[in-house]
């Protein structure tokens, strides 16, 4: 019966329903490597010690040597950052000054307002005022030395909300006359062969950076140069609309310390232009506005005099014939406005006389020979 048979009659041989080999053949044919091998003497060169053990210490430093690969570690070299690529920057950048721990701040020469100077900063707006292409020097204070192989990077953006999504580039005609790389850029460095120019990948905006320097012996800021490169009011650039400069103390990775913001206008005369600014400022904070667009004068309002005077010639003259009393105190004022008073008079005779002697009067003939008047004849007829 099937319940008597027991489990060891059965046999491995037996062929399966579901299979094509039997247990047997399947497990021989599984090759299993030994899960640990002992190397022999010829295999690790001799580590037999005098005792007769193993070194064993020796076996693995010989195995792990000729088994390690040393580049496993090691990027590909897709993976590896490339040269030239800034660090990530958010999509709107931040204009708000930031000293941070290191008190980072900026100093600006005294130029004045006068129409020779090339550049000037102006403390009552917080704006630099320079010509085109030409250096301006700003001063870099920090209050303790910055971590080894920190960096100096200006960036442009526009101030308005509008356009602050926009990257500031420089006009069309400008880059065409240029022959630099990096000649799409509006910011440039002076005075330094290590000043690197970079495009972010996602925003597109265009900085340059320059390393900090410490400040020589004897002096406690430093100096770097920046020119801009084209005029506010050009054409297919800023186009006349208001730009900030971002000067950011960062660390090699691109981890910001410090940061300062100033408006700057690119423009022909500097000193002018500060000078007009700042008046039309401390005129808004007085309270007088001044508007931009002057209005019309309005039209002079015409005589009514004159104009009665040439419609009606009869009216006027009835006018004057009416006589007004003054009373005058004191017989000195009285003679002098009673001589004015008759000279006044005589005038008025004597432009009627003349007016009456030129309407009677005839011209004579140049040739001596009479007028002829109307309803005469000539003697020739």
């Amino acid at each position: 019966m099937m319940e008597e048979q027991s489990f060891d009659s059965l046999q491995l041989s037996q062929n399966l329903p579901l299979s094509q080999d039997s247990f047997r053949e399947l497990w021989e044919s599984v090759v299993a490597a030994p899960m640990f091998t002992t190397p022999t003497a010829t295999e690790v060169n001799e580590p037999w010690r005098a005792d007769g053990q193993m070194d064993m210490q020796l076996i693995n430093e010989q195995v792990l040597t000729e088994g390690f690969d040393e580049n496993l570690f090691e990027l590909h070299p897709d993976v590896l950052p490339k040269d030239g690529v800034t660090p990530p920057s958010s999509t709107v950048p931040v204009t708000t000054d930031y000293p941070g721990e290191y008190a980072f701040q900026l100093r600006f020469q005294k130029s004045g307002t006068a129409k020779s100077v090339t550049s000037t900063f102006s403390e009552l707006l917080n704006k630099l005022y320079c010509q085109l292409a030409k250096t301006s020097p700003i001063e870099v204070l920090v209050n303790k030395e910055p971590p080894q192989g920190a960096i100096l990077r200006a960036t442009a953006v526009y101030k308005k909300t509008e356009h602050v999504a926009d990257v500031v580039r420089r006009c069309p005609h400008h880059q065409n006359e240029d022959a630099a790389e990096h000649r799409s850029h509006l910011i440039r460095v002076e005075g330094s062969q290590r000043a690197q120019y970079f495009e972010d990948v996602h925003t597109k905006r265009q900085s340059v950076t320059v390393p900090y320097e410490p400040p020589q012996l004897g002096s406690e800021m430093t100096t770097i140069l920046l020119s801009f490169m084209c005029n506010s009011s050009c054409m297919g650039g800023m186009n006349r609309r208001p730009i900030l400069t971002i000067l950011t103390l960062e660390t090699p990775e691109g981890l910001v310390l410090g940061r300062r913001c100033f408006e700057v206008r690119v423009c022909a005369c500097p000193g002018r232009d500060r000078k007009t600014e700042e008046e039309n400022s401390s005129k808004m904070q007085n309270g007088t506005k001044q508007t931009k667009k002057r209005k019309s004068a309005p039209a002079p309002v015409p005589d009514t005099t004159s104009v009665k005077k040439s419609k009606s010639q009869s009216s006027a003259e009835e006018e004057d014939k009416d006589v007004h009393v003054l009373h005058i105190r004191g017989s000195e004022r009285y003679e002098m406005l009673k001589k004015i008073n008759d000279g006044l008079e005589l005038l008025d005779r004597e432009s009627k006389k003349s007016k009456v002697s030129v309407k009677h009067e005839v011209p004579l003939p140049s040739s001596g020979k009479r007028l002829l008047q109307r309803g005469e004849r000539s003697d020739s007829d």
